[in-house]
């Protein structure tokens, strides 16, 4: 049995020491059902099984005879995910029975905490290794999802620039059946993608369209977009060395369309799947795009370049015109879009914009359930007046720093026809700093949400 990282199968481990799981209320019972030495060794610790703790239990020879894990949220994978790093790197085995839905929080947690990025390094040190007869089909496919968006953040752009990224879908594509298609360079030009060209040209990388299709005609169509700028430099409005330190990540919304799609087509979710990429390279050279300058788009509309650093919307724009006209019974998209978001909501909460209540609710309720969270925002169209322009239709930015994240998605939406639902996610896709099951880099957030919120909407 081929497992992930973190996991052995138990047939082949003869060692696995007994793992209890345990939260504060049910401490005192597991207190008095231990031994004298071992229930000595815990009061000794003061252990009292606050959430996201652990502790060894010692045998009479002196060697682990076991541990208890203390969670909170039994239903929260990341109330497990320090159990890897906290224990010693060896086999455990879970001492009792727990609900399926524990059980398979425990067992996605268990994956989250054990996952480091090791293209150019080797992990400091093994994970605790779980013992299981089996792993769900579906908790190793999401636990792959995220994984795939952790590992393309990750990696840095001279080996995740649009060629990779095209590379990636393609793979993806063949292993499930799926129809690619790509638009580069001048040709983006000559099928009418004129703002991803311009965002794109100045890099000797071509930008680029990726198109991937997947699925029955018959079943309900689901378009999904991403942010593929796969290194942010500003364009001539430079950023900051502080601000362009972490740009590798500006195609954090990329990873999780192309995560989500691969996740979907690996359940067979029965739905007709569009996964579009505009994957370019925001760079400063002779043909970079100018402040100043208008662009033309493929909804017809001209923008007038106030800031050449709000160019993910640019490209989104071209793309969500593109995948609208498929008339999708949904459409998508994911987005590190905006530092405003991370300014209102903090790094770890998405910031969610939707056009269409029913769909929103069902998001918001599956981002509950899967406690993935995310947080509504409003499309509150009196900011539009932020992105006004004297001699084009609008502007991609403005003078005010006032709502930036909304004045963001008030722009996306001019690019998504009236009636179209449309769901918007504005993500950070990163972890500033190590947290258990969260260490520091990309993250994926909101992808559960998403797919679980997918997986009943492929029902209805």
């Amino acid at each position: 049995m081929n497992l992930p990282t973190g996991f052995v199968d138990a047939s082949a481990s003869t060692a696995a020491l007994p793992l209890h799981v345990v939260d504060r209320a049910r401490a005192p019972q597991w207190r008095e059902a231990l031994a004298d030495a071992a229930r000595g060794w815990v009061e000794a610790q003061a252990f009292d099984a606050s959430p996201g703790t652990a502790i060894v239990l010692p045998g009479a020879d002196g060697q682990p005879a076991g541990a208890l894990l203390a969670v909170g949220d039994a239903l929260d994978p990341f109330a497990y995910a320090h159990a890897p790093l906290a224990l010693p790197a060896r086999d455990w085995s879970l001492a009792h029975d727990m609900p399926e839905p524990a059980r398979d929080a425990l067992l996605l947690g268990w994956g989250l905490g054990s996952y480091r990025f090791t293209r150019y390094r080797a992990a400091p040190r093994p994970p605790a290794r779980l013992a299981v007869d089996t792993l769900p089909d579906e908790v190793r496919d999401v636990l792959a999802a995220i994984v795939r968006v952790r590992d393309l953040v990750n990696t840095p752009t001279q080996h995740m620039g649009p060629d990779e990224l095209e590379r990636t879908a393609c793979e993806i594509g063949e292993v499930h059946g799926a129809r690619i298609k790509v638009v580069s360079g001048d040709d983006l030009v000559e099928q009418n993608f004129p703002a991803i060209h311009a965002v794109g040209r100045a890099s000797h990388r071509a930008p680029r369209l990726i198109r991937l299709d997947w699925g029955d005609a018959s079943h309900p169509h689901v378009a999904i977009v991403g942010k593929g700028v796969c290194f942010d430099t500003g364009g001539l409005n430079i950023k900051a060395g502080e601000g362009m330190r972490n740009m590798k990540k500006d195609m954090g919304g990329a990873a999780h369309a192309i995560a989500l799609a691969e996740l979907l087509m690996a359940r067979r979710v029965p739905l007709r799947l569009t996964l579009l990429v505009p994957a370019v390279e925001n760079a400063i050279g002779p043909d970079a795009l100018r402040p100043g300058e208008v662009i033309a788009t493929r909804s017809g509309l001209h923008v007038e370049i106030d800031n050449t650093d709000a160019e993910g919307r640019l490209i989104l724009g071209d793309a969500l015109v593109h995948a609208a006209e498929g008339s999708p019974a949904l459409l998508i998209d994911f987005a590190t879009l905006t530092g405003a978001a991370r300014i209102a909501l903090g790094p770890d909460l998405p910031a969610l914009y939707a056009n269409d209540e029913a769909q929103a609710n069902a998001l918001l309720q599956a981002s509950n359930e899967a406690r993935d969270p995310l947080w509504r925002m409003p499309l509150w169209q009196p900011y539009w007046r932020y992105l006004s322009s004297g001699i084009a239709d609008f502007a991609n930015s403005g003078p005010s720093r006032m709502a930036g994240s909304i004045t963001a998605a008030l722009y996306l939406q001019r690019f998504v026809p009236a009636g179209q639902p449309w769901l918007h996610m504005d993500t950070y896709a990163w972890n500033d700093a190590d947290r258990p099951g969260r260490p520091a880099g990309g993250e994926a957030q909101g992808l559960r949400a998403v797919y679980a919120m997918l997986r009943d909407f492929a029902k209805t």
